[in-house]
């Protein structure tokens, strides 16, 4: 029995999807920890390829408890399309349960996204303007709905008409948009509780209980550390805190439980926004990446940009989260590529340095050092053990696991998922 953590170790969209999905078919409870509709996995399984972006990706094993932690803001009618859409594919959602202390991604919280993205200019940051920062923004400044405040709708009222006097002045007043009414949103709100109430649960007591029987608890991070408002490339990051430390905050899971941190990195390297990427490839190569990896947003549909493995930044993501495990996704992406790049260092005004500068003016100056590796040419995807990859593709999976100074325990080579080479059982 463990209980184990999966983060993103670059910019997100490395894979999770299929490494949750991997280890919650063995796993008991699995808590989506952080983030909101703003991140998305993607699982392909024997019952097709679907597109995740608040349930947790532990949702098709039908014996899984699946919680939607408190540390999520959660926009109900997303969360309700989704749940639509799993149930139309025959996808059963019982497990579901929804903490009461998730924070409701509110209309308003859409508007301002996009109201204050359009107000940066040219400095934007790039968000998905699902209203993910200003929900955040709301839980911190202790002005915040929750999932819970839904179940008692006269309170609910109350709360709403305080915090819709707040936003409006702001809405109408700096922004000079329109307001929001009290009434159609009161009722569309009221609507989706009332579908929402079977899921809504104290579910802290379900992962003490869970924790005291000794089950296999699978914690679900969304995006990637180089995201984290603290460690990341801020302020070209995302509000909640995807990192180890993150996920066992909003999963309510303290922190010495923890088994296994499980770090997920692609073979190369991708971005979907704003801000610095040192390896970036901006030519041919870098479009040949984005088309045979599919590189398009599972949320957004934004063309990611694709460059080569910074092991500078991955480092920093060892570092900071501690990670004992790796997985490394999409070696087959590298698969026709004649030769390979890893960034060992950057030079920064001449100066070669081994870290990541705070400051993204400065990672935006860093040039790549690079170390050359020679490609293996042909297809790995029908491979099952690493002993059967070909030798130079096992020599640069060698090296980086040598950079990262940690064992790699899983390699996705395609995106099924019985197209994963497994090293180490962590369940």
């Amino acid at each position: 029995m463990a209980i184990v953590g999966v983060v993103g170790g670059q910019w997100g969209d490395e894979g999770k999807g299929k490494v949750i999905d991997l280890l919650a078919q063995k796993a008991n409870v699995v808590i989506r920890s952080h983030g909101g509709n703003n991140a998305g996995h993607t699982v392909v399984n024997d019952q097709g390829k679907f597109a995740l972006h608040l349930v947790p990706a532990g949702i098709f094993n039908s014996s899984t408890i699946c919680i939607v932690g408190p540390g999520v803001v959660l926009d109900p009618a997303i969360l309700l399309e989704e749940l639509d859409t799993l149930h139309q594919r025959g996808v059963d959602t019982s497990g579901l349960l929804i903490s009461n202390r998730a924070h409701l991604v509110m209309p308003y919280h859409l508007l301002l996204d996009r109201l204050m993205e359009e107000e940066r200019g040219a400095g934007r940051i790039g968000t998905t303007g699902r209203g993910i920062g200003p929900a955040y923004a709301d839980k911190t400044a202790r002005n915040g709905l929750r999932v819970g405040d839904l179940l008692d709708a006269a309170t609910f009222r109350v709360k709403l008409e305080r915090a819709l006097a707040q936003k409006n002045a702001l809405i109408t007043r700096v922004y000079g948009a329109a307001p929001y009414q009290l009434e159609p949103m009161f009722d569309s709100l009221m609507a989706h509780a009332a579908r929402l109430r079977p899921y809504i649960r104290e579910t802290g007591p379900i992962v003490s209980e869970a924790i005291r029987k000794g089950e296999n608890i699978l914690l679900e991070g969304a995006h990637g550390t180089m995201l984290d408002p603290d460690h990341g490339t801020y302020p070209y990051v995302t509000s909640s805190s995807p990192t180890v430390a993150g996920l066992c905050l909003g999963g309510g899971i303290g922190p010495s439980y923890l088994d296994v941190a499980v770090g997920v990195f692609k073979a190369y390297s991708t971005r979907v926004g704003g801000g610095p990427m040192p390896t970036e490839l901006e030519d041919e190569t870098g479009e040949q990446i984005r088309s045979r990896g599919y590189e398009f947003g599972t949320t957004t549909g934004r063309p990611r940009r694709c460059g080569w493995f910074d092991a500078v930044a991955a480092r920093h993501s060892v570092e900071v989260n501690g990670f004992n495990s790796v997985a490394v996704t999409k070696l087959d992406v590298l698969d026709d590529l004649p030769q390979l790049r890893i960034c060992v260092a950057y030079r920064l005004d001449g100066t070669e340095i081994d870290y990541v500068p705070a400051d993204p003016d400065d990672l935006a100056r860093c040039e790549p050092v690079y170390e050359s590796h020679e490609g293996w040419q042909g297809p790995v995807s029908s491979v099952r053990s690493l002993d059967n990859l070909p030798a130079v593709a096992l020599s640069y999976l060698s090296r980086l696991e040598a950079l990262l100074g940690v064992k790699i325990d899983f390699v996705g080579i395609g995106a099924s998922r019985d197209e994963v080479i497994c090293g180490r059982q962590l369940f």
